[in-house]
């Protein structure tokens, strides 16, 4: 789509020279060519840059006349891109850090003052995934970050959007929290992620202490193929909710019988509709909360949907007991 409105002119203006004087090939001089310039649309304002251009004239050297721009240009922006990397980054933040939506993003954007279309911020929210992914196969990066505990913890989950889709699978270093490897895959077989296991192993360069997982009978048996003898464990929460399951249906259960005991929260409503006094307010208030606390449940297993029910419904019947009480002494 053109653009319909006219860029905003530069605030300031940098000179950026190429620092390489000679050539990488050859290793004769580099001579300046001529003088590019563009203007970067940052966080901060739009800024022009003039770039010096340097080439080589060597006639038998393979970069003849092969332009060399400023090295400092691409601290600025990606290539043949108007947007500076400090708003790429900042699109990435707000949209898997705090879960923005795309037009949510643009309107941030625009309260900041840069301006751009509602396209614009997918597009770049694409160059920040492709970035994101390109660091997550640096190698060195990787070696760095895991280097600094001296030893790993694999993480490895898989996630299926849906039936018959590729499965994504995510393999993350415990101790760090960086995500040492992200692929989707068609397939879940035993080869296919001891592959991925075995290619995290080469690439860390560090001793792998452990594993932790769900108990998927392919990520058991993978493991056992990559990494034999690196304990392996099942992740905490999938350990719980498993020995939580009689619980679980006994707290379900119990819920279950408490509802019965406390239905009849409409009729009581219609009793008091087109009412303004005071009283039909409080036995709306009351009826609200019992509502409330038959809609809202806990979350299994560390907070038992029943148990929440029955502390919100005794919370309830003491209110109750307590105005009874404070009428009947008003009454005497």
């Amino acid at each position: 789509m053109a653009r319909r409105t006219a860029r905003p002119q530069p605030t300031q203006t940098l000179e950026l020279p190429a620092l390489t004087r000679t050539c990488p090939d050859c290793g004769g001089p580099l001579w300046a060519a001529y003088k590019a310039q563009r203007s970067v649309t940052t966080l901060d304002g739009t800024v022009r840059l003039r770039l010096q251009v340097r080439r080589c004239r060597g006639t038998q050297c393979s970069r003849y006349h092969v332009p060399l721009r400023p090295e400092q240009e691409g601290r600025f922006a990606l290539p043949e891109h108007e947007f500076g990397l400090d708003v790429i980054a900042l699109i990435g933040t707000l949209r898997h850090a705090q879960h923005r939506s795309v037009p949510e993003i643009h309107a941030e954007l625009i309260r900041r003052g840069v301006p751009l279309c509602t396209r614009t911020v997918s597009n770049l929210l694409d160059r920040y995934d492709e970035l994101l992914a390109l660091s997550l196969s640096d190698t060195e990066r990787l070696r760095r970050v895991t280097g600094a505990a001296g030893r790993v913890i694999l993480a490895i989950d898989g996630l299926q959007p849906d039936v018959g889709h590729e499965v994504l699978w995510v393999i993350r270093d415990c101790l760090s929290g960086e995500v040492l490897l992200a692929r989707s895959l068609l397939s879940s077989t035993r080869d296919d992620l001891a592959a991925l296991l075995t290619e995290v192993k080469e690439a860390v360069k560090v001793p792998i202490a452990g594993v932790v997982s769900d108990g998927q009978d392919s990520i058991r048996k993978a493991v056992k193929k990559a990494l034999d003898g690196v304990p392996h464990q099942l992740c905490h929460f999938h350990y719980l909710r498993e020995a939580a399951k009689p619980i679980y249906e006994a707290d379900r259960h119990a819920k279950k019988e408490l509802k019965k005991r406390v239905r009849g929260v409409r009729p009581i409503e219609r009793k008091v509709e087109g009412r303004d006094d005071p009283e039909a307010k409080v036995i709306q208030g009351y009826c609200a909360a019992v509502r409330s606390a038959l809609t809202d449940d806990g979350r299994p297993p560390l907070s038992a949907p029943g148990l929440v029910l029955k502390e919100r419904l005794e919370a309830v019947v003491q209110s109750l007991d307590r105005v009874e009480e404070k009428r009947g002494y008003r009454a005497n």
